[in-house]
């Protein structure tokens, strides 16, 4: 007994000495210690053993596994440490080098364009709502009082899907789901994606507009122009004047453009107001009393003004973009200016 247990203990001492990895350490773990391992057979053979003799044999069984077990722990150890160090030399950082140049991205100038206005009316007390691009013909014109006859429908082209269905020419589709489903007081903006079958440097198939509608009692002219004003000059500056001049929208009556003072020469007159002095902005006026009984809102109790305003020529405006298809060719030269 006592020599099969020196001569185990040699064999298993010689081998683990001899190991270069884990994995050879976990064979010779298994096959000393194993289920079916030299040591455990030792153990199972106590039963052929007289009665007298079974502790004896048992207790220098015990010591040879303890033996085993910390020669293969001590020297599981050492061979993480070497793998530690090894690991930690291969993948070993210089903290003297220069650190690669990592190019930064940025918002795109349409997304900034859009958060200032969206931010400048929230500050007026508007909320943010939002509509379907993919419209009924029934919210983007009729509702509208743009009937299907009605001529000012040929003032833009549509991108029809079905004779009902089509990809809106405006966000103020979203003004009439919002007055049938709401109860004024209305106070709202609408940002988003509108289409058109129109293409050339100041048009473009897609674009972003933003509508406005405030609908209350007593409103009146003096309320657009105030509101309007403010807005303009949170987005172009503080010096800038703003003016109205008639002009014809179905669903408004009366209905107005809205000038800014040049910014690029305070109103004096160059190229880029083509020497009037004042750059047109946007469309907007009094909600028409029909557009308000359509959504079921008493126009002889309430009054409103609405206004539209194209995100892109905001953008282009203020950032003196002379091509809109820039804004869509995802130059990075171009892009990279705004970040």
């Amino acid at each position: 007994m006592l020599e099969k247990i020196e001569n185990i203990l040699s064999s298993a001492s010689s081998k683990i000495k001899a190991v270069k990895d884990l994995a050879q350490l976990g064979d010779i773990r298994v096959k000393y210690l194993g289920k079916n391992g030299e040591i455990t057979a030792l153990l199972k053979s106590l039963k052929n053993y007289p009665s007298q003799e079974r502790p004896t044999a048992g207790k220098y069984i015990n010591e040879l596994r303890q033996k085993v077990e910390k020669l293969i722990l001590d020297t599981e150890n050492e061979l993480s440490r070497i793998q530690k160090e090894r690991k930690l030399k291969e993948e070993e950082i210089d903290v003297t080098l220069s650190k690669a140049s990592l190019m930064r991205g940025g918002l795109h100038p349409i997304t900034l364009a859009k958060n200032e206005l969206v931010n400048a009316f929230i500050g007026l007390g508007y909320d943010v709502q939002e509509g379907p691009e993919i419209e009924t013909d029934f919210y983007n014109f009729q509702q509208l009082n743009v009937p299907k006859d009605h001529p000012a429908r040929d003032m833009q082209d549509t991108f029809y899907i079905t004779d009902h269905i089509l990809l809106r020419t405006q966000t103020s589709s979203v003004q009439a789901r919002t007055m049938e489903v709401s109860k004024p007081p209305i106070r709202m903006i609408c940002p988003g994606k509108v289409y058109r079958s129109d293409d050339d440097a100041t048009h473009s198939p897609m674009f972003h507009q933003m509508e406005g509608l405030v609908v209350d009692k007593g409103i009146d002219i003096c309320d657009l122009k105030g509101s309007l004003d403010e807005i303009a000059k949170s987005f172009f500056g503080k010096g800038i004047r703003t003016r109205l001049r008639p002009s014809y929208f179905p669903f408004t009556e009366p209905s107005v453009e809205l000038d800014v003072s040049c910014f690029n020469c305070n109103g004096n007159g160059c190229r880029l107001c083509k020497g009037t002095g004042w750059i047109e902005v946007l469309g907007a006026g009094i909600v028409n009393p029909v557009v308000l009984e359509y959504s079921g809102i008493d126009s002889k109790v309430y009054s409103g003004f609405a206004f539209g305003v194209g995100i892109e020529r905001c953008a282009m405006l203020k950032y003196g973009i002379p091509d809109m298809r820039f804004l869509f060719e995802n130059d990075i030269r171009f892009l990279r200016q705004y970040k």
